[in-house]
Parts: structure tokens; C-alpha cells; sequence
């Protein structure tokens, strides 16, 4: 007995349909095997009446009734079947077995005979013995008009055994032919229900918080893609656990070292005794390590919102150009610090988009303080601009460290830091390519190690820029269409000079 479950299901499923099937089959073979059989005897018999008794009628036209009946019964009776002449109103006057039976046929084929003047065909049991039999019946005409019925009655009690048998060996066909369906169902159930019984076991292990299970086995279709993603979700979850945990390692450090210069200077401060110029050191030092706190919970809370969808934007015109130069401004001291010049390359005048100024600041001053960061001495940053069939590409290209493949593909994800040791939250790349969608753009990264990286954001140009710049580029194409009425113009002029 197969326990409950999908197994057992598929199962019975798979047993039900291939039995309604067989059944179906069977019920048509039978009924066919049915007509086959008793259409054969039909056709033989209505044969023989179609040969015999036509001729037998017109050899016996002009006996007497009685002369007649004898002849039609020595000229017509066949041993296979038993032969009687009825009268119209089925009455048997002669029959080839010599029974002659007190009450009239009753039976469908005498009135169909009479009233259709053809042959006639009854199924069903004689009233005397029992036995299944089948009648044929035509009308016979004696020449002076006196109408007749011949009637042959054979028995098909031997046709109906052997349509038993032949139903005995389907019903025996069906039922060799399902164990094997039901075998074959088994195996088959098996076949799915093992592997999912193995992915629900790795799964109840995962549940548990073991990570390190695996789904094993080489499974087909969707069950090795449900196995594949098992895998890879919990591949996924030990790298966010690891993520997390760095996570959490870095960002204690990067808590831990301002507050305890803050303490330190605090304390030291508080015992009094110093100079101005050591106390005003003291206080720069608490000031700054203060600003970077705020910085660090800035950047965890910024992240929140925009997890939960709760960052607001605050929308309107704003000149990237001019947001770049004030970036250069604000990185300018640590860039001086590694003589890192910064240069902006702009091919026009205006890149204006619609967002949020402050936001689309902090998306590019993490971006340039990134580039700074990890670029060698005596480098350079380009940050250039250009637009592109309606969108600002704004570049930044330095020659620093560069990022190998393995990290370039994982540098936007949450937590992740290339370089551990470097400090930070992990979170500046992610939280910026989330800023940068929120403004309907797309954020890029390409980078070679020991050549560089680059970085570009793509913005949605400003509608009002839109009509600007595609005059602009009918001017440089010389364009007809522009040039038209002014060229116009000028020639009339010079015709009335």
C-alpha cells in the first residue's frame, strides 16, 4: 500500500486514466466483436433468402396451399437453421423441425416483414426453450396472391460463448496490462517523489540554520532546477551571513576608533593644564571625529530608507556642470593631499536633469571621493560629460588600482568592500546605484586592475533641453530647414541694395 502523498497520487492518477482508457477500448472492441459476429449470420441468411426463395417462389406459382407449403419447406430449410411458414398473422402452419407451436409468433420481425414487404431481423430468446436465437423473416407470395411468411430461427447460443470467451481474455488483457500500469506508476512516482523527499530534507536542514547541506544528485527538468535553487539560495544566504558579519566587524572598528579619540581628548581636556594650541588641536580632533560619526550614521540610515521605500525626493532643475565643480570643491583638500588633480570635460555648455540636487551630490561625491581614494600619486581624474539621445552621461575616469572581474560583479552589492581594511560601511555603491534609480537613470562600472575604473552615471536629459539641443545639431548638420528663411531673407535684402 503506497502511503499518503503525491506519490500516491500520481498513482492513481496515472491507474485511473489508463483504466477509463481500457475501459472505453474494451466496451468499443466488444460491441464491434458483437456486430461482427452477429452481422455475419445476418448477411449469410438474408443471402440465402435473396437467392433461394425468389427462385423457390417462381417454381412453385399454381400448387395448391398445401402442396405449396411442402414445397417451399423442401426447397428452403437449410440444416444450420430451423425454417417456418407463417401465415400473415404469425401463426406457424409448417416447420422444418416438426413443432408446431399453438400461439402465433409475436416477435418484431413479423409486422417489419409484412409492413416493408423486405427482410426482417429479430435478437432475443425462444419462448419455448430459452435458447438466444436469431430470426430472419420475408414474405412469400403464392401465385394467387396469398402472402406468407418464411421465418429461419437459428440459434447463436455458440456465437454468445464465444463473445464470452473473447470477453474473458480482454478483461484478462486489462488486467495483466494495468499491474504493469500500476508497476510502472510506482517507478515513476518514485522517480519524482525521491528527489523532492531529498530537497525537503536539505530543506528542513536549512531551516534549522545548516547552511552547508546540499541538495546532491543529477536531477532533470524542474526538479534539478528546484535543487539548483535550493543550492544557490543558501549559497546566497552563507555570503549575506559573511557579508553581515564583516559587516558588523567593520562597522564596530569604524564606531569604535572616533569615539575612543573622542573619549581620549575628552578626558585629557577635562584634566586642564594645556596650552590653547593643544586644546584647540584636541577640539579639531573631537570636531572631526564627531563630523565622521555623523557621517557613518547618515549612511546606515539612508540605507534604511531606501530598503524601505521611504526616501523622499525633492525634485527640480538641477545644472550637473555646476554640481561637479562643487564636488571638485569638496574633495579638493584630500585630492591635494595625494597631488591628484581632478578636471572636468564637458562638450556643452548646459547638462541639466530634473532630481534632487543634494542627493544627486551625495550619488557623485561618493563616486569622485571613491576615485580619489584609490588612485595612485600624481594621477588623474576626468570627470566628463556628454549627452546621448536624451540621457547625460556623466563619466569618472581614474588610473587607480582598478577592480578585478570577481569583485566588479559584486562591488554594488550591500556590505561588500573590496578592501576590508579601508574602512567604511560597504554601503556607498549600493546606496548610490539605489539614488541613481530612483532618478529614473542606470549606473555603469568598468574596470581593469593596475589600469583603472570607470564609472557612469546615465540621467534623463531635462525636457527643456531636448528642443535645444536638436536645434543645435541642425545647425552644426548646415540644416536646409533651418537655414531656409533667414538664407531668404538675406538674398532680398542684397537684391534691394
Amino acid at each position: 500500500m503506497i502511503k499518503k502523498g503525491i506519490g500516491r497520487q500520481i498513482v492513481m492518477h496515472y491507474f485511473i486514466v489508463v483504466f477509463l482508457a481500457l475501459m472505453l477500448v474494451e466496451v468499443v472492441f466488444l460491441f464491434a466483436m458483437r456486430a461482427y459476429y452477429y452481422d455475419t449470420i445476418y448477411n449469410m441468411l438474408s443471402s440465402y433468402i435473396n437467392v433461394t426463395v425468389r427462385s423457390a417462389q417462381i417454381v412453385s406459382t399454381g400448387n395448391s396451399e398445401r402442396e405449396y407449403l411442402n414445397n417451399m419447406m423442401d426447397r428452403l430449410k437449410r440444416p444450420d437453421a430451423e425454417l417456418q411458414i407463417l401465415d400473415g398473422k404469425g401463426k406457424v402452419l409448417i416447420s422444418s423441425s416438426g413443432f408446431k407451436s399453438d400461439k402465433p409468433v409475436q416477435t418484431s420481425d413479423i409486422p417489419q416483414a409484412l409492413a416493408s414487404g423486405s427482410i426482417a431481423k429479430w435478437i432475443g430468446r425462444q419462448a419455448t426453450t430459452g435458447e438466444p436465437v436469431m430470426a430472419v423473416t420475408t414474405t412469400l407470395q403464392q401465385g394467387g396472391g396469398q402472402i406468407y411468411l418464411a421465418r429461419f430461427v437459428t440459434s447463436i447460443e455458440k456465437v454468445n460463448q464465444r463473445l464470452t470467451a473473447i470477453t474473458l481474455f480482454s478483461m484478462a488483457v486489462i488486467a495483466v496490462v494495468l499491474v504493469i500500469v500500476l508497476i510502472v506508476g510506482i517507478g515513476l512516482a518514485n522517480s519524482i517523489v525521491r528527489p523532492i523527499n531529498n530537497i525537503i530534507a536539505v530543506s528542513a536542514q536549512m531551516a534549522k540554520g545548516r547552511f552547508d547541506v546540499r541538495v546532491e544528485g543529477d536531477y532533470r527538468y524542474e526538479l534539478g532546477e528546484m535543487g539548483s535553487t535550493l543550492n544557490y539560495m543558501a549559497e546566497e544566504i552563507v555570503r549575506s551571513n559573511q557579508i553581515k558579519d564583516d559587516f558588523i566587524s567593520s562597522i564596530s572598528h569604524e564606531l569604535r576608533t572616533p569615539l575612543t579619540s573622542i573619549k581620549g581628548w575628552s578626558e585629557t581636556l577635562d584634566s586642564g593644564g594645556y596650552d590653547p594650541e593643544e586644546t584647540k588641536l584636541g577640539m579639531g580632533i573631537i570636531s572631526k571625529e564627531t563630523q565622521r560619526l555623523i557621517g557613518l550614521v547618515e549612511e546606515l540610515l539612508d540605507f534604511s530608507k531606501l530598503q524601505q521605500n521611504e526616501m523622499k525626493l525633492t525634485m527640480e532643475r538641477v545644472e550637473l556642470k555646476d554640481l561637479l565643480k562643487e564636488i571638485i570643491l569638496n574633495v579638493w583638500a584630500k585630492a591635494e593631499l595625494k597631488q591628484v588633480q581632478l578636471r572636468i570635460e564637458a562638450e556643452n555648455d548646459s547638462f541639466a536633469v530634473y532630481g534632487d540636487a543634494n542627493r544627486l551630490k551625495q550619488v557623485f561625491l561618493n563616486i569622485v571621493d571613491n576615485a580619489v581614494k584609490f588612485s595612485h600619486e600624481n594621477s588623474l581624474i576626468v570627470l566628463h560629460l556628454a549627452r546621448e539621445d536624451g540621457w547625460v552621461r556623466a563619466s569618472v575616469r581614474d588610473s587607480g588600482i582598478g577592480i578585478d572581474e570577481e569583485n566588479l560583479k559584486r562591488v554594488k552589492d550591500r556590505f561588500f568592500q573590496v578592501n576590508t581594511q579601508g574602512g567604511g560601511t560597504g554601503l556607498g555603491l549600493a546606496i548610490t546605484q539605489q539614488l541613481v534609480e530612483l532618478h529614473e537613470g542606470e549606473i555603469e562600472m568598468a574596470s581593469e586592475l593596475g589600469v583603472g575604473t570607470t564609472v557612469t552615471v546615465k540621467l534623463p536629459l531635462l525636457d527643456e533641453e531636448l528642443p535645444q539641443l536638436q536645434e543645435a545639431e541642425a545647425e552644426e548638420d548646415g540644416s536646409p530647414e533651418n537655414a531656409g528663411p533667414d538664407a531668404g531673407e538675406s538674398s532680398e535684402n542684397e537684391k534691394k541694395q
